[in-house]
C-alpha cells in the first residue's frame, strides 16, 4: 500500500510472534524497518543511537512484553513482576519518550502499542500482568490526549488468545502446560494481529483508530472461552 511504502517502522520484540509477523507484513509492503529484540538496556537507547536519516520514524510499534507466572497475587514471584514491569511498561515508556519528540518535530507519526485483553479486566492469578497491560491502555489514552494538538496518532491493540510462545514464556518453558492453553480452540495467529496493526497504520492521516480489542470467535472475554 502506498500509505506505508518507504516509511520507517520501528518494531520492538520483533524476533518472534506478533512482532515478527508485523515486520514481515510491513516489509512486504515496502516499508523500511528498524527491528529490536528483547534487551531492555539496548531498547531504551535505540532512538538516541539512530543515524540521522533513520530518525524520521513514521510508526513505532511497541510490541515487546509478555507475561510471567500465573499464581495468586500473594504467591507471586517478585522477579517475574519486575521483568513484566520492565518489558511491558518501562520499555514502552522510555522508547516512546525518545521517539515521540522526533515525530512531533517531523510533524507526523503513529505510536501503536500492543496491549492485551488482560488490560480491559482483571482475571484470577493474573493481577500483575493485568495491571501492566492496564497501564499500557491508560498510557496510550494519556499520550493521545497529550499529543492531540499534533499530527501524532496513538493506537492501542488489545488481543485475546494468540497462539505464540506467550504461554511457553509465561510458564517458564513448561511445554505441556503451555500447549493446553490453546487446546480445542482456534486461536488468533500473529498474522491476524499484524493485519490489524498494518490496517491501523495504513489509513489516511486524519483517521485515528484509538483502540481495538480482538479475540478468537470462541473467546468472549479473558476468562470466557468455548472449547470444542
Amino acid at each position: 500500500m502506498k500509505e506505508v511504502e518507504g516509511k520507517i517502522i520501528l518494531i520492538t520484540g520483533s524476533n518472534s510472534g506478533i512482532g515478527k509477523a508485523c515486520a514481515e507484513k510491513f516489509a512486504e509492503n515496502g516499508a523500511k524497518l528498524i527491528l529490536c529484540s528483547r534487551n531492555i538496556d539496548k531498547l531504551i537507547t535505540v532512538a538516541d543511537e539512530l543515524p540521522k536519516k533513520w530518525q524520521k520514524i513514521d510508526v513505532l510499534i511497541n510490541n515487546a512484553g509478555g507475561a510471567l507466572g500465573l499464581e495468586k497475587f500473594q504467591e507471586g514471584n517478585t522477579d517475574d513482576w519486575d521483568e513484566m514491569i520492565d518489558s511491558n511498561v518501562k520499555g514502552l515508556l522510555y522508547l516512546s519518550r525518545n521517539v515521540v519528540p522526533l515525530m512531533i518535530k517531523n510533524k507526523k507519526g503513529h505510536v501503536i502499542n500492543i496491549g492485551s485483553i488482560a488490560g480491559v479486566a482483571a482475571y484470577p492469578n493474573g493481577a500483575v500482568y493485568c495491571g501492566v497491560k492496564a497501564a499500557v491502555k491508560l498510557i496510550s489514552d494519556g499520550l493521545r490526549m497529550d499529543t492531540v494538538d499534533t499530527p501524532i496518532r496513538v493506537t492501542n491493540i488489545q488481543p485475546g488468545m494468540v497462539e505464540t510462545d506467550f504461554s511457553l514464556v509465561r510458564f517458564h518453558g513448561d511445554k505441556e502446560r503451555a500447549k493446553k492453553v490453546y487446546q480445542n480452540i482456534k486461536a488468533l495467529t500473529p498474522e491476524d494481529i499484524a493485519d490489524i496493526v498494518f490496517y491501523s497504520a495504513s489509513l489516511p492521516a486524519h483517521v485515528q483508530i484509538c483502540e481495538v480489542t480482538v479475540t478468537p470467535t470462541a473467546q468472549a472475554s479473558a476468562t470466557v472461552v468455548h472449547r470444542n
